[in-house]
């Protein structure tokens, strides 16, 4: 059975890159060796490296006066590195979900952290809108897609101070004018490649304004002086990646994987809205197209876990939604096809007719 993997992450590879992947554990670059095993000092992975870096920069329209680099520690190691390079003293920041507050929790070990909004009070159904950002900061934070509550910010704010953005889970997705941002930063686990690297954009002028001692590790300066290869990096993911970019690349890039996108996500959306069963979670203004949420109608809250079953039947994956929200959550990113939410479609509307 063909199986619909709505995972939030790790989540669905396009077929492109889990077959090339899978021919370079057997066999990278004709050297008869394993991915999982060469040196990451080898000519061979080092133009792996220059080219995935090449092609982020590609694919983005990235300006001069900004590195490339891929490091461990996912987006949560950033909560931490962003404001021990950047926070001098003071930085705003978004509160959208919950990773947006993990990462003001992280901030506020470093200076001072004034949360211009949230919508916390509500479960994170909405983006605020109608926030002032003060003039004096360092830095605005942003979290631009919310996996676990289903919200997204597809467009760059307009703001008189250099922003920071975690796009783990909607980077490549659309168009981003790099420009307005000191730093963007995104797990690869959700649209670029297995877990285990995260990828991260730094304008280098915004670096060195910081007073206080920066450890070697996490200090950005390192990394990108050193092309990502100060201690060994996570080879393979950084292999995926780079198949990733260039399956991007042959697909037209990001404006034509952001069309898809928006395709599928009017499919489920359509559904969920002349549904009388199931019930969309979040502001229709703030939806995302990358993490759907939604849950059925109260009379018939009993049915979610007899749907969920119904749907694996079918060999639809993934759907649980997060404990914060309940019900179900679909995952579209990149690699999905349209046809998994075709699938998933279908089985909400027979269900809903044999109730």
């Amino acid at each position: 059975m063909k199986k619909h993997n709505f995972y939030a992450g790790p989540s669905i590879l396009s077929q492109y890159t889990i077959e090339k992947t899978a021919e370079a554990i057997h066999d990278f670059a004709g050297m008869g060796l394993s991915i999982l095993e060469v040196s990451h000092r080898s000519k061979q992975f080092q133009a792996v490296m220059d080219e995935a870096q090449a092609l982020v920069k590609e694919l983005l329209e990235i300006p001069e006066g900004y590195e490339v680099v891929f490091l461990g520690g996912g987006a949560s190691l950033q909560f931490c590195m962003v404001p021990f390079n950047l926070l001098a003293t003071k930085a705003a920041y978004l509160d959208t979900g919950t990773w947006a507050n993990k990462a003001i929790k992280e901030a506020k070990l470093f200076g001072e952290v004034d949360v211009v909004a949230s919508s916390k009070a509500d479960n994170y159904t909405y983006i605020p809108k109608n926030y002032q950002v003060p003039d004096d900061v360092d830095y605005f934070h942003i979290t631009t897609n919310n996996t676990i509550y289903g919200t997204e910010m597809r467009y760059d704010p307009d703001v008189k101070v250099r922003l920071v953005a975690d796009m783990s889970s909607d980077i490549f997705s659309r168009p981003i004018d790099v420009s307005k941002y000191d730093l963007i930063y995104a797990g690869a686990q959700k649209n670029l490649a297995p877990a285990g690297v995260t990828l991260v954009i730094v304008r280098t002028d915004a670096l060195g304004k910081v007073e206080r001692t920066i450890p070697t590790m996490l200090n950005y300066r390192t990394h990108i002086e050193k092309g990502s290869m100060f201690n060994t990096p996570p080879v393979l993911p950084i292999f995926s990646a780079l198949q990733t970019l260039r399956y991007y690349k042959e697909m037209g890039g990001v404006k034509a994987m952001e069309k898809l996108d928006l395709e599928k996500a009017a499919i489920l959306y359509d559904a969920i809205d002349n549904s009388r069963m199931f019930v969309g979670t979040t502001a229709v203004e703030d939806r995302s197209i990358m993490n759907v949420c939604f849950v059925m109608k109260p009379e018939y809250k009993e049915l979610e876990a007899e749907f969920i079953s119904f749907a694996d039947a079918r060999g639809i994956v993934g759907i649980k939604g997060h404990r914060s929200v309940g019900g179900f959550r679909a995952s579209l990113y990149n690699a999905l096809p349209k046809e998994s939410v075709e699938v998933l479609v279908q089985a909400m509307k027979d269900f809903e007719a044999q109730h």
